[in-house]
């Protein structure tokens, strides 16, 4: 589907609110969820964490970002487990640079952004940016027969689906491909699909993630990150996604966990706790492998993970 502005403008507000805070139990500490494999674990490990450790009720809520900043600010939210950078910059902005009503903790994983295609896609010739600028190439990419190819661009809900979208229309691969928005279960299901029976694919990708561990997927080489080429519109301006102009890869990338500031006066040992959490990359793969290909439930994995990192939880839990 090649959506237009009008539908980027909802994806952005669907990414940002997307569900409002469900009343908590009393006393119940909050964890935001993402809606994304590696933040349901984290959101997950936190609840479980924090109940073995403190003793109090913890809850998990699914939320965008936006409700979720705005009940850290409020303290009803405890925290949100994956603050992706430079995708929430605007938020970080105004909560915690400006309002300082949110913390981002000191510790961060380390990740990348970009478009990724299978061993066929790179067998045919799709190995950089400039090769989606060739109608030739990107032909062989068509699953519908319309002639042009498709392009997982992220789920409707993602922040970065719509920055990818921008990377489309700068580089300007977006006149001659169809750039697909759909839930990332369907289309980690296609890109097996595809590896298993040498169809070629290309899509958006980021890491940690378990797709690397499954297949042979090659990364799209670009240009380096340039700041000067590198202008994203704060995506609460309805026009953002026209505004915005991206012609180099994606500046480095990571992600942290926040935790609200009216919640540490309160609880300054959880907020401590959190600050202590030190998951490494490799770990946040096998969470998502876990997730998504094991199909595990968030809980039910969480729970055996803190049970099986007793004493290294104990650890975040004491100064």
């Amino acid at each position: 589907m090649n959506t237009g502005l009008k539908s980027i403008t909802a994806v952005y507000a669907a990414a940002l609110v997307t569900f409002a805070v469900a009343p908590a139990h009393a006393d119940a500490v909050v964890i935001a969820m993402p809606n994304w494999a590696s933040g349901q674990a984290t959101a997950n490990i936190l609840k479980v964490g924090i109940e073995k450790e403190f003793g109090v009720k913890a809850e998990v809520q699914e939320m965008g970002p936006l409700t979720a900043f705005n009940a850290l600010e409020s303290g009803k939210v405890a925290a949100y487990p994956e603050v992706w950078r430079p995708n929430l910059d605007s938020l970080v902005k105004k909560y915690v640079d400006e309002r300082g009503a949110v913390v981002l903790t000191k510790h961060s994983v380390a990740a990348w952004e970009g478009l990724c295609a299978t061993p066929q896609a790179v067998a045919l010739g799709i190995k950089d940016i400039k090769d989606l600028l060739d109608p030739s190439k990107t032909g062989v990419l068509d699953t519908d027969g319309d002639g042009r190819g498709e392009i997982w661009i992220g789920a409707t809900t993602w922040l970065s689906t719509g920055i990818e979208r921008v990377r489309a229309n700068s580089y300007g691969y977006a006149a001659n491909v169809t750039l697909v928005e759909a839930e990332e279960d369907a289309a980690m299901a296609a890109v097996d699909v595809a590896v298993a029976t040498d169809r070629p694919m290309v899509f958006a990708c980021y890491a940690p993630h378990h797709v690397f561990e499954l297949h042979k997927i090659t990364r799209l080489t670009e240009p380096a990150y340039d700041a000067a080429k590198w202008k994203i519109v704060a995506a609460s301006d309805p026009m953002w996604v026209t505004k915005s102009s991206a012609t180099v890869a994606w500046p480095d990338t990571r992600y942290q966990i926040a935790y609200g500031s009216e919640f540490k006066k309160k609880h300054a040992d959880i907020a401590s706790f959190l600050e202590r959490v030190d998951l490494t990359p490799e770990e946040v793969t096998k969470m998502t492998y876990a997730l998504q290909v094991e199909r595990q439930v968030p809980l039910d994995f969480a729970t055996k993970w803190v049970e099986s990192n007793g004493a290294r939880v104990d650890g975040w839990a004491k100064p």
